[in-house]
């Protein structure tokens, strides 16, 4: 069976249905419905609970829409995410690509970075986004390097840093292959390294990105980063199965211990929702 890996201590978070394309999310206060193409059952939930929803994202193509919302429903909005080991908070706020700064199933990424790190370990966050898996290993003591293309972003992720109470994260605005290659080469090596590819998309200054184009040069260039007894958590959206992943890591790192499988969202009446695939990979 294939592994499944799932948050457990989100308080201010939940998927409350599911079902028809879409999910139907509470961040906070603010309740949403957003497209899920994974979501290919019939909602079992109260169908009133969509409909009183005070956010719906309708896409107008294919990476792009509109919200529609709700009177005095806030368009940027705080949330934390508390359990014993973490305490974080990111500033959401509703974006033309439906994405709202940050993905909560990740919330499983952050124990495991949190748990593996310790105070003054070296960490590597790549294609970092808005930056929760640099937040959890910053709150451990560990030094942090955030890596992104998009800057809009990278001063996103310092406003979460910054809300969370956290300082001395080192942000790099560059294509994060570029940047892998640059360090291998002057034989640098992590405690901890994150990547989340994403499928295509273009780099500051334009350059185009598709992931199966790069993913054997990008696995092959992180496998040199991660130090001996370190560990790298790779995920992606793009839909290539955890068992392919697990093979390509396994000819790069042959000594590792891997472990594969989906990162998923739970909903409130039990039904389990494949949001990524994950791979966490251990050097002895």
């Amino acid at each position: 069976m294939t592994s499944r890996f799932l948050p457990t201590h989100w308080l201010e978070y939940a998927l409350i249905d599911a079902g028809h394309g879409k999910r139907l999310e509470r961040f906070g206060e603010v309740t949403m419905v957003r497209p899920d193409p994974f979501a290919l059952w019939q909602p079992a939930g109260d169908p009133k609970a969509w409909q009183s929803a005070d956010a719906t994202f309708e896409p107008t193509g294919r990476t792009q829409g509109r919200w529609n919302v709700a009177h005095d429903t806030p368009k940027r909005w705080p949330i934390r995410y508390h359990s014993p080991s973490l305490e974080l908070v990111f500033e959401l706020e509703m974006t033309q690509f439906k994405h709202i700064g940050l993905f909560p199933e990740q919330a499983d990424n952050w124990e495991f970075i949190a748990e593996k790190l310790k105070e003054g370990d070296k960490f590597l966050n790549l294609f970092a986004y808005t930056g929760g898996a640099s937040l959890a290993a910053r709150f451990v003591g560990a030094d942090v390097i955030h890596c992104d293309a998009i800057r809009q972003v990278v001063n996103w992720t310092r406003k979460n840093m910054e809300a969370s109470g956290l300082s001395g994260i080192r942000w790099v605005v560059e294509d994060a292959l570029k940047f892998a290659r640059r360090e291998a080469k002057r034989g640098k090596t992590y405690h901890g390294i994150v990547l989340d590819p994403p499928t295509w998309g273009l780099g500051p200054k334009g350059e185009k990105w598709k992931l199966e184009d790069q993913l054997l040069d990008l696995i092959e260039v992180v496998a040199r980063l991660v130090a001996p007894g370190g560990f790298v958590v790779m995920n992606t959206y793009s839909g290539i199965p955890p068992s392919s992943l697990e093979t390509m890591w396994a000819l790069a790192l042959p000594d590792a211990n891997i472990q594969s499988g989906e990162l998923c969202l739970r909903t409130e009446l039990g039904h389990d929702l494949s949001t990524g695939t994950l791979v966490r990979i251990q050097r002895p």
